[in-house]
């Protein structure tokens, strides 16, 4: 089963919580164990697993991201935004989740997170169940 969802950023860089609407794909798939992959098909955007208890903490990690890779470092890139490319890259394009009784297998104050780089956008996660 292969599913797409739609992500819409505000900001240049930022996190969005997908952890909910990749649950509910894998309710949907009424698959009880398996796999469940989560793909950015994105040159400037990535998808991460973290704490989602404190908001905090995805703050951090963007203000650390920015500061060891600022927008703009003389970058031969003539789009202007290879500081994007290059932190999608350092995040990853895809995690995958075990899936066990119809559930995403996170602990407790895991969720998964969109990573916007060149925002605002409007942007496509792919989720792939596999059963097994």
């Amino acid at each position: 089963m292969l599913k797409e969802l739609r992500v819409t950023t505000n900001k240049e860089t930022e996190f969005v919580d997908i952890t909910r609407e990749v649950a509910r794909v894998v309710n949907e798939s009424g698959i009880e164990e398996g796999l469940c992959q989560i793909f950015i098909p994105h040159t400037t955007a990535g998808v991460t697993i973290n704490e989602n208890a404190d908001p905090d903490v995805q703050r951090d990690m963007l203000y650390e991201l920015n500061k060891v890779i600022p927008f703009n470092d003389g970058y031969h890139h003539m789009e202007g935004n290879s500081a994007a490319h290059i932190k999608s890259s350092m995040m990853g394009f895809n995690q995958t989740v075990i899936i066990h009784h119809n559930k995403l297998l996170l602990g407790t104050w895991q969720g998964i997170y969109f990573c916007e780089f060149d925002g605002p956008r409007n942007r496509k996660v792919y989720i792939k169940i596999l059963e097994g």
